[in-house]
C-alpha cells in the first residue's frame, strides 16, 4: 500500500498534497482552480524537496496537478494586495521572486530526478516549473504560455528555466507574444519530452518514474549533478569535470556491479554506493 505523506502536519488540505508509493514521491499542487505559486504554496514545495534529500525511500520525484489548470504561475492576486503596504510592495515582490528563484534551482540541484506530469494549462511561473524539471510529460489537451508582456510584467524570471529548453528564437516567440501553444509545440520547441493521451498521462509518467527509480541512485545522482554542472560551463572546463567524474564513477561499487553483471548477463543488485 502506497505510504500518504502530508505536507504539514494535521493539515490533509493544504495546498501541496504528497504521496510516496515504490520509491516515487508525488507531489501535487492541489489548491485549484489555478494552483497558482503563492508564497507559502512556493514554500511547501521546497520544504518536500529538501525532505525528500534525507528519505532513502524516495528515488524519483513527480511533480503534478489537480484541477484543470496545472499552473497559473504566481498568484497576482496576493502580489496586488501588498501594493497597499508602505513599500508598495517591494519587499514582498522581493521575497517572492527570492522564494521562486530558491524552488526552482531546489529542482535542478535536487539529488533526485524531478518529472513533471503537465495536464491543462502552464502559464509564467507555471511554464518555468515544467521547464525546470528533469523531465516533463503533457496530455494532449496540456497548453503552455509566458503571457506576462499582456499584462506589462514581462515573464524574466521564468525566462530563465525557459531559455535553457528551448532555443533563442522558439524562447523570444513565447516571450514577446505572450501567446499559448499547445502541447505538440512545446514538444516541438523542447519544452517538453512526450506528450500522451490525458487518460495515460499517469500511466505513463508512473512508468518513466518507476524504470528510473531502478536504477543505481548513486549513478542517477552524479550524472544528474554532471549534467546541470557541465552545461554551464566551457567545453574544455565540461569535459575536464565529467572525466573526473566518469573516474569517481568506475571507482563506485555500483558500476563495478553493473559492468559485472552486463558481462555476466545478470541482472544487477544495486548498493546505491
Amino acid at each position: 500500500m502506497a505510504e500518504i505523506l502530508a505536507i504539514k502536519p494535521a493539515a490533509a488540505d493544504g495546498p501541496v498534497a504528497a504521496r510516496l508509493d515504490k520509491g516515487v514521491l508525488r507531489l501535487t499542487l492541489a489548491n485549484p482552480p489555478a494552483n497558482a505559486l503563492s508564497l507559502a504554496v512556493m514554500v511547501a514545495l521546497t520544504v518536500e524537496l529538501e525532505r525528500a534529500k534525507a528519505d532513502k525511500a524516495v528515488r524519483v520525484i513527480v511533480l503534478s496537478a489537480s484541477g484543470k489548470v496545472f499552473c497559473a504561475g504566481h498568484d497576482l492576486k496576493e502580489m496586488t494586495a501588498r501594493r497597499a503596504d508602505a513599500d508598495h510592495g517591494k519587499a514582498f515582490f522581493e521575497e517572492t521572486f527570492a522564494a521562486c528563484a530558491t524552488l526552482m534551482q531546489a529542482i535542478v540541484r535536487h539529488p533526485l530526478p524531478v518529472i513533471a506530469e503537465v495536464d491543462g494549462l502552464a502559464t509564467a511561473a507555471g511554464l518555468q516549473l515544467v521547464a525546470s524539471c528533469d523531465l516533463a510529460i503533457a496530455s494532449h489537451e496540456a497548453t503552455f504560455c509566458t503571457p506576462g508582456v499582456n499584462i506589462g510584467l514581462f515573464c524574466s524570471t521564468p525566462m530563465v528555466a525557459l531559455s535553457r529548453n528551448v532555443s533563442r528564437k522558439h524562447a523570444m516567440e513565447m516571450l514577446l507574444t505572450g501567446e499559448t501553444i499547445d502541447a505538440a509545440t512545446a514538444k516541438e520547441f523542447g519544452l517538453v519530452n512526450r506528450v500522451v493521451p490525458r487518460e495515460y498521462l499517469n500511466q505513463i509518467v508512473t512508468k518513466y518514474a518507476q524504470t528510473i527509480a531502478a536504477k543505481s541512485s548513486l549513478v542517477v545522482k552524479t550524472g544528474k549533478e554532471a549534467f546541470y554542472a557541465q552545461a554551464e560551463m566551457g567545453l574544455a572546463d565540461a569535459y575536464a569535470l565529467t572525466g573526473r567524474v566518469m573516474v569517481e564513477n568506475m571507482l563506485a561499487r555500483d558500476a563495478e556491479e553493473g559492468i559485472g553483471a552486463f558481462i555476466g548477463k545478470r541482472k544487477p543488485e544495486w548498493a546505491d554506493e
